[in-house]
């Protein structure tokens, strides 16, 4: 094989699951040079393979983790082989973060540590508690769910459908029609690529800096998972999907389904180690890529800001467009002052009023439109 990565047209339909992991990872920062790939599935053939362990084993072998990044690297091969969601994630400190999955059975305890100190109203306390739903209030989002999939960012996907013009020529189809037509020079054909609407994920901090907030947000999600199939997960000191329970159509059913599988209502807050969390699950992350990302918390973070820094900057990295709503956006005298907020507002797109529906939804039924970048933005408020 000359030391390249064989095409995946060239592989037998056993082989491309082996090229797909090398591919996973190095999406994930991993460096893997073509020969480690042809050298991984080589391993693979010499042993069998007569278990999983043992194409674990090659793996090891031949794509060489590193030492610091082996707790990682097994959670992505568990992942990406056995569509598991159970990993652990080790960091320097003292403290967990707990990951829960409303997809399937599946539950992860993700262990994240840190040591630290910073934001006021923030705690990592850990508090569990319940969250009840139950009150009856008007749907006032009614008219957010009709608009939203009409005005949601799209972009331009890998197929393409037939155009009468401002496309380009379908030649392949072209010669065809001229063909059926005994060579008469019928009207051309066009093509272009599709377009499709971007992914929604919104994250919601449910500490207890947020209580005031957090119903009237489950509300906004609701609707966002009704009108666009958005991906919805709640954070305090722990990471949790809600996106199942939120698909149930009865928004009071809902909120309470969600509210019994979130744990840490108005308890402390672990911003920066729950981002990182949620970007070391490959099948949660991967919500975020390309995605319109929105944020919906106080950014009040204790202790040192330097994981906040570092997870904002990674998902940053994924979306197409990330976003903080803040309730504290609301006053007029508010700016970004916090250590945290300053660290982080270069690497924001936006950064607006969460702090009402009307805001809210205002700000996400605009997301198609481009606006001034968060930093200069504020700045000019300065």
């Amino acid at each position: 094989m000359n030391g390249m990565a064989p095409r995946t047209s060239t592989l037998p339909c056993a082989a491309a699951p082996f090229l797909g992991f090398a591919r996973h990872l190095r999406g994930f920062g991993f460096a893997i040079s073509p020969g480690q790939v042809t050298s991984f599935m080589q391993a693979v053939a010499l042993l069998g393979p007569r278990s999983m362990n043992d194409i674990r084993e090659a793996a090891y072998a031949t794509l060489a983790p590193p030492p610091d990044r082996r707790g990682e690297f097994d959670a992505h091969f568990r992942a990406f082989f056995h569509g598991e969601v159970e990993n652990f994630i080790e960091v320097d400190g003292e403290e967990e973060t707990g990951i829960k999955d409303d997809g399937g059975d599946q539950r992860q305890e993700v262990d994240i540590r840190r040591d630290d100190e910073s934001g006021e109203s923030a705690s990592a306390a850990e508090r569990l508690g319940l969250r009840d739903f139950r009150r009856n209030t008007e749907d006032a989002l009614a008219s957010f769910r009709r608009e939203l999939p009409a005005v949601l960012p799209v972009r331009r996907s890998f197929r393409n459908v037939r155009t009468h013009a401002r496309g380009k020529l379908d030649l392949r189809r072209s010669l065809r029609e001229i063909v059926q037509a005994d060579g008469d020079v019928p009207i051309p054909l066009f093509r272009k690529r599709q377009l499709v609407p971007r992914k929604l994920l919104i994250l919601i901090d449910i500490s207890g800096s947020m209580k005031l907030w957090t119903e009237d947000y489950l509300r906004l999600a609701h609707a966002a998972v009704h009108a666009a199939g958005a991906e919805i997960f709640t954070f305090g000191t722990r990471l949790t999907r809600i996106t199942s329970p939120l698909r149930i159509r009865d928004r009071e059913q809902a909120l309470a389904r969600a509210s019994a599988l979130a744990e840490d209502w108005d308890g402390g807050t672990r911003i920066g180690p729950v981002l990182l969390a949620f970007l070391a699950v490959p099948r949660f992350s991967a919500f975020a890529r390309g995605a319109a990302v929105v944020i919906l918390s106080d950014g009040l973070e204790r202790g040192d800001h330097a994981e906040m820094e570092t997870a904002i900057r990674r998902l940053s990295a994924r979306a197409w467009r990330l976003s903080l709503a803040t309730p504290l956006a609301g006053d007029l005298r508010f700016r970004p002052q916090t250590a945290a907020l300053k660290a982080i507002l270069p690497v924001l797109d936006d950064l607006v009023d969460g702090s009402s529906i009307a805001a809210l939804t205002k700000f996400i039924l605009a997301l198609a439109r481009p606006a001034p970048r968060a930093e200069h933005l504020w700045n000019k408020r300065a």
